[in-house]
């Protein structure tokens, strides 16, 4: 959950990618705009919303997006609070305390697995310190490789990992990374809400799972790599498959597996006594990959966009105020298709802008993803209420075809037969039981009415 001071690395995106990439991206952000990395949460909220478009490209672009929303005049109404964030920083240190040594401890009682208990001194901390994102990851790969041909216990306080995710390097740094004596990883996870007598919200504990699942992809390409064999079980290969089968889960090769269970660290009950339990991670991680390898790459993203197109904000020389218009970034922000979803609003700074653009063009969208979907070719709340009640878009009266196009002999469309269905119900309910007409308000005095 919390990370270590220097865990917010000043990643470039297209390091990897071509220099015509790397120099368009660039010119999205701005001039001298550092981008912003990608992390394990964005990458869950992307693959919760593999079709928005917009949020692919200003991701993998790096550009701030909460920035972006204020300059707009939507400003994102969530995060963390530095209350939040000090408790976090502050279990995870009382987690770690010891070297390590508890978090192992706990992570094997909850195993159950018949092996010795880790004592004092068993458990190597490897040093992690490199310079760059790309130092980082290779000083993680190293030291992975070290620690499982030890066969002793490890683990890795913030390693760094990377996942590529829609043609440019994501990189990614869970809490912990334990390595067992028989060679296998598990992911360590330490939140800071609570375990209340036993349970925890299922809301927090399904969040935890879904960002974990991320590590759990990333360590999978490692493992491949590491093995030398090839990374095809990663993100866009398509294999939706378990990462293996039992509690070992899945054989990367070289004796190197990723365990589909991992160790969810909370406090217990209002105290930061840490308590621990296992959680599988299968479907989210099975999810997680299917929905990863459907995002549109970057550069495909960025090509489809009008010359000239940026998002920068042109900062005043504080650097924090946005001196471009409004109008400029709404009409940049809006040359790249967005998908909203009322659950946006839990999992992007941009969604409250996209609320209000879907609202202005009557969206079904904005109802939710279930409604939209039962509604099929109807995408607006116009041709929704039309097609209800006088068929002029969604099909003729009397349930006949819904395309304007359409022969009369085409089966009717089931769901505006179903829309009329319910519009004549409401009619006959509201002829029945008419309701009265309410009563008109009593006039105000006139001090009363001026001061209302």
């Amino acid at each position: 959950m919390t990370t270590s001071p220097d865990s917010r690395p000043t990643a470039r995106p297209a390091t990897a990618a071509p220099a015509t990439l790397r120099q368009r991206l660039a010119e999205l952000r701005g001039p001298g705009r550092p981008p912003r990395p990608l992390d394990a949460r964005a990458l869950a909220a992307l693959a919760a919303n593999p079709g928005c478009r917009r949020r692919v490209l200003l991701d993998g672009a790096g550009v701030d997006k909460g920035a972006l929303a204020t300059a707009l005049g939507s400003p994102a109404a969530f995060g963390q609070s530095q209350f939040a964030i000090v408790r976090g920083h502050s279990f995870e240190a009382r987690a770690k305390a010891d070297g390590g040594t508890e978090l192992v401890r706990l992570l094997h009682e909850r195993l159950r697995d018949g092996t010795p208990a880790p004592g004092p001194g068993s458990v190597d901390v490897p040093d992690l310190t490199a310079s760059g994102p790309e130092g980082r990851t290779a000083r993680t790969a190293l030291a992975l490789r070290e620690a499982t041909a030890a066969g002793r216990w490890a683990l890795l306080d913030h390693p760094l990992l990377a996942l590529p995710v829609s043609g440019t390097p994501a990189f990614l740094e869970p809490d912990a990374v334990v390595v067992h004596p028989d060679g296998s990883w598990t992911v360590v996870e330490i939140k800071s809400f609570p375990v209340i007598d036993g349970a925890a919200d299922p809301g927090k504990v399904g969040a935890a799972a879904r960002q974990a699942a991320v590590y759990v992809l990333a360590l999978e390409e490692l493992a491949a790599r590491t093995a030398g064999g090839d990374a095809g079980g990663g993100v866009g290969s398509g294999d939706d498959g378990d990462s293996g089968h039992g509690r070992d889960g899945g054989d990367s090769g070289g004796g190197a597996r990723v365990r589909h269970e991992i160790l969810l660290v909370c406090p217990k009950d209002f105290a930061n006594v840490p308590v621990a339990e296992l959680v599988d991670v299968r479907k989210p991680r099975a999810t997680t990959r299917r929905q990863l390898a459907r995002l549109a790459r970057v550069e495909d993203i960025a090509a489809a966009l009008p010359a000239g197109t940026t998002f920068d904000l042109r900062l005043a020389d504080d650097g924090r105020t946005a001196t471009r218009p409004a109008e400029e970034l709404a009409a940049a922000v809006e040359a790249v298709d967005a998908a909203y979803a009322p659950e946006c609003l839990a999992a992007c700074e941009l969604a409250f802008h996209c609320r209000a653009r879907a609202r202005a063009e009557g969206a079904v969208a904005a109802l939710g993803r279930g409604l939209r979907g039962e509604l099929g070719g109807l995408t607006t709340v116009e041709s929704v209420l039309a097609a209800a009640l006088d068929g002029t878009a969604g099909g003729a009266v009397g349930g006949g075809p819904a395309s304007p196009g359409a022969s009369a002999d085409a089966a009717p469309d089931p769901t505006v037969v179903a829309l009329r269905r319910a519009a004549a119900l409401r009619s006959e309910a509201l002829a029945l039981a008419p309701f009265p007409a309410p009563a008109p308000a009593p006039a105000l005095a006139g001090t009363e009415a001026a001061c209302r």
